[in-house]
């Protein structure tokens, strides 16, 4: 027994830890309920799909399936790996994958990724590890919808409310690493699993410290008791001195998100689209962007990002025109005396977007509109402002997959209860277009598509876009094995070793 206690004791003592932070706790740890960034970034280490994007993100690979091909235009067949374990040792199959599909169309959980599989006609299991997938009509996005982390049948069959189960604080998944820990507000930690059928990882332990602080962040990432973390551009710029460069590396690319004010279209204030165009034109984006990101992002155009082939490159940037802006407002029944008023609802889990907020609020005087501020802490602001719309506009990102999917965002029917069409746009046109391009199998003609309704969206306004910024993330040098690629540093996490 004392043997086994020491041998314990300095199992412990040399376990190595990943120190990380979230910026709020996690709503709910489920692969199939994270709309929230740091659920998701969480469950991403607890869960795995049937496919995943390759390290650029561009190709899309095997992950819980070893094989996947289509038998035809409609007809999908995954052939599972044999080898994998959930994490209290039972054997993943088919079954699961056919519970996580029958759960997510169920009335019984509200879920934006229930909509990926509404063009499913049909899912069964051809044997224990082979599943068979019908669609009604080729659809665009068919493999990507399988990267939707998978829930474990065994568990959760007699699961009578999914919404509010023990599980979601308790999950127990696939994926590289098991929850072993989670007091909210203060500590998440999780251990690397033993039998992760791609081997174990390298790295013992991950610690989230929930902290909802930037600058506390900062103070920690400085200090060493952070291994890992965002850096925003003011302080990579000017606060950061030789010493934190001896001790972390710096990688940066842009990222596959961007940051807009979305106006809540179900007030009739914001239903005039003179009003929107006015707003538009009495901010200036590119003093935006250079006040606070010092070249380290560029100026949103529109709702899809470069670089993919539903970037419209036709579309420019909006010139600021306090002038116009003034024109339209009066146009729409404003003036000195009777201004038009709103408020910018946004989150502090951000350093940069209060900020953002007070500039925006700042250009916007210019035109006599008059707007006050409200900032809040992440999970009230979604609870309270964001899902249940009450709100005059936000100030909002969305990290977007390098396939768009418009009818996420855009399409009428989102526009409910658990969807992303928060601000509520309803645009016939777009409508069309989106479940015609559902079908379209060819990239060109798909291109061709979003670039048309990246063209109508943003002359509609629904969405201020402002500015897609860089990803900056400071490592710390006693990790090894980091291979940086056009998807981010964490494609190869499981080989990471800490000295």
């Amino acid at each position: 027994m004392k043997i086994l206690l020491v041998f314990l004791f300095f199992t412990e003592l040399f376990a190595s830890t990943l120190q990380l932070a979230t910026s709020a706790n996690p709503s709910r740890l489920n692969p199939i309920l994270a709309t929230d960034s740091s659920s998701s970034e969480i469950t991403g280490f607890l869960f795995n799909g049937l496919v995943k994007y390759d390290k650029d993100s561009k190709e899309i690979i095997g992950d819980l399936a070893k094989k996947f091909y289509f038998k035809n235009d409609t007809t999908l067949i995954f052939e599972l790996r044999h080898n994998v374990k959930w994490h209290d040792g039972k054997d993943f199959s088919a079954k699961d994958v056919l519970f996580t599909y029958k759960t997510l169309i169920s009335d019984k959980i509200a879920s934006p990724y229930s909509t990926g599989f509404r063009f499913v006609k049909d899912v069964k299991a051809l044997d224990d590890y082979a599943v068979e997938v019908d669609y009604k009509k080729p659809y665009f996005k068919a493999l990507e919808t399988w990267m939707m982390g998978i829930l474990p049948e065994h568990i959760l069959k007699d699961e009578k409310n999914l919404m509010n189960s023990t599980f979601n604080t308790h999950p127990i998944g696939t994926g590289p690493y098991r929850l072993t820990q989670l007091e909210f507000s203060k500590n998440i930690e999780l251990s690397a699993f033993d039998d992760y059928f791609e081997g174990r990882p390298k790295i013992d332990k991950i610690s989230f410290h929930v902290i909802a602080d930037p600058m506390t962040r900062l103070l920690m990432l400085k200090n060493h008791e952070l291994d890992i973390g965002t850096v925003e551009p003011l302080v990579m710029e000017r606060q950061l001195k030789k010493d934190f460069f001896k001790h972390f590396n710096i990688y940066e690319k842009i990222s596959l998100s961007y940051t807009y004010l979305g106006f809540n279209l179900r007030e009739k204030k914001f239903q005039d689209p003179r009003v929107r165009e006015a707003l538009s034109l009495a901010i200036n984006r590119e003093e935006l962007v250079d006040i606070l990101f010092f070249k380290h992002a560029k100026v949103c155009t529109g709702p899809f990002l470069p670089g993919t082939k539903a970037f419209n490159s036709e579309v420019k940037t909006p010139k600021q025109n306090i002038k116009r802006a003034k024109e339209l407002l009066r146009e729409a029944g404003y003036n000195e005396k009777h201004p038009f008023t709103f408020e910018i609802a946004t989150s502090n889990s951000s350093s940069i977007r209060p900020y953002a907020a007070e500039i925006l609020q700042y250009q916007l005087q210019k035109a006599g509109v008059v707007v006050k501020l409200r900032v809040m802490e992440w999970q009230a602001f979604l609870n309270m402002v964001v899902f249940p719309h009450k709100f005059d506009a936000v100030l909002l990102g969305w990290g977007l997959s390098p396939t768009p999917d418009p009818y996420l965002f855009w399409h009428s029917e989102s526009d409910k209860k658990g969807g992303f069409n928060l601000v509520g746009y309803h645009n016939k046109k777009i409508d069309m277009l989106i479940e015609k391009s559902q079908s379209v199998i060819d990239k060109e003609k798909l291109g061709a598509m979003w670039r048309k309704m990246f063209a109508i969206i943003t002359h509609d306004n629904p969405y201020l876009f402002l500015y897609i910024p860089n990803s900056i993330t400071a490592v710390n040098k006693k990790i090894k094995h980091i291979e940086p690629a056009l998807g981010g540093i964490w494609h190869n996490y499981i080989s990471w070793e800490k000295d």
